[in-house]
């Protein structure tokens, strides 16, 4: 009797443990199913993610490459130190060696370019920066500017040695180009803030043509005078005529930012529609004019081939004096915004009534 009390006992207990190891395989299924659902779920995200994020640069990079192209593009750049930058690009398009097919056309006045681009007969233009904001008030914001391409070209010149400071011009008569523009502006800045007065400590007679002014100042005509490159060079060749001041240098003593010139603009129309063609364009422009500056007797010839200064000897003597560059970005915005700053206070037409807001920055 109690053998079988012992058996069945025993028998209880393995009836228990087989019940207890039947819940615990059902637990490890249940947990399995679960655990696979939640990784099905997590696999099927990531593959959804995936599919989603490979789909946007899939069109991303369909936009770039079917982003169209221009069958050409127009430039227009005035003749001297705004268009000197140029030369080698307009040369590389002549030999067929530039991304895009170019049209380049070189005008020897303001004039000249302003109906032309007010009108969009061109869609990139090297321009004064003055002029560049008073095209974009005209146009309604349909430009901007997309560089500065030309800093200080102005020196003071003299047939004498009365002239080492801006304070020996007081009671001076001094000639000069450029009345209503950036020459005049600039001068009255730097006269301003060494304190002289411009309407009473000198004197200043303008010319219209630089031309004449040079040859005054070299047949010794004039004794002071201020000009632009390459005019300084053509003056002071076969004469006593010297660099009194570097319009430049005294500019940045009195001014915590650069003076700018000269800039490039471009319709915004083109811009917008050819983000990628205005991207070159500004690289193949960065490669010319950093030819130009390395390369002043070979560039100088280029120059004067593509009519942007009539003589090579005198284009190679002045590239060193004309501050060739290419500004962009947040650089180009400060340094443009700021003279244009100056130049509003100093007469609001010469920037065309009114600073132009963010939409002039490329």
């Amino acid at each position: 009797m109690k053998k079988k009390r012992i058996f069945s006992l025993l028998l209880a207990l393995v009836m228990a443990l087989s019940v207890f190891a039947l819940a615990s395989c059902g637990n490890e299924e249940t947990k399995t199913d679960e655990q696979n659902e939640t990784e099905a779920k997590t696999e099927g995200e990531t593959v959804a993610e995936t599919t989603e994020e490979t789909a946007e640069e899939t069109t991303a990079e369909t936009e770039k490459v079917t982003e169209e192209k221009p069958e050409s593009i127009r430039v227009i750049t005035l003749a001297g130190p705004t268009g000197m930058g140029m030369a080698k690009l307009i040369e590389d398009d002549a030999n067929g060696n530039a991304r895009y097919d170019y049209e380049f056309e070189i005008a020897s006045a303001p004039d000249q370019v302003s109906p032309e681009v007010i009108k969009g007969n061109y869609d990139i233009a090297a321009v004064p920066v003055n002029l560049a904001s008073v095209l974009y008030n005209k146009t309604e914001g349909k430009l901007q500017v997309a560089g500065v391409n030309t800093l200080g070209v102005l020196y003071m010149l003299e047939n004498g040695n009365t002239v080492n400071s801006v304070a020996d011009l007081k009671g001076k008569t001094i000639y000069a180009t450029g009345m209503g523009a950036n020459p005049e502006y600039v001068l009255r800045y730097i006269l301003k803030a060494n304190n002289i007065d411009p309407d009473k400590d000198v004197t200043i007679e303008f010319l219209s043509e630089h031309a004449e002014l040079a040859a005054k100042l070299k047949t010794n005509a004039v004794a002071i005078g201020m000009l632009p490159e390459p005019q300084v060079t053509a003056a002071m060749t076969g004469s006593e005529v010297r660099i009194a001041l570097d319009l430049t240098e005294e500019w940045n003593k009195v001014s915590d930012y650069q003076l700018v010139q000269g800039c490039i603009i471009v319709r915004k129309e083109f811009a917008e529609k050819y983000p990628t063609a205005l991207a070159e364009f500004l690289e193949e422009y960065k490669a010319s004019v950093d030819y130009v500056n390395a390369n002043p007797k070979d560039a100088s010839a280029l120059i004067e081939k593509a009519g942007i200064i009539p003589k090579a000897a005198v284009a190679e003597k002045a590239i060193p004096n004309c501050n060739i560059c290419l500004i962009t970005g947040d650089d180009m915005k400060n340094a443009v915004s700021e003279m244009l700053s100056v130049l509003f206070e100093a007469n609001k037409t010469s920037v065309g009534g009114k600073l132009p807001d963010d939409g002039f920055y490329n």
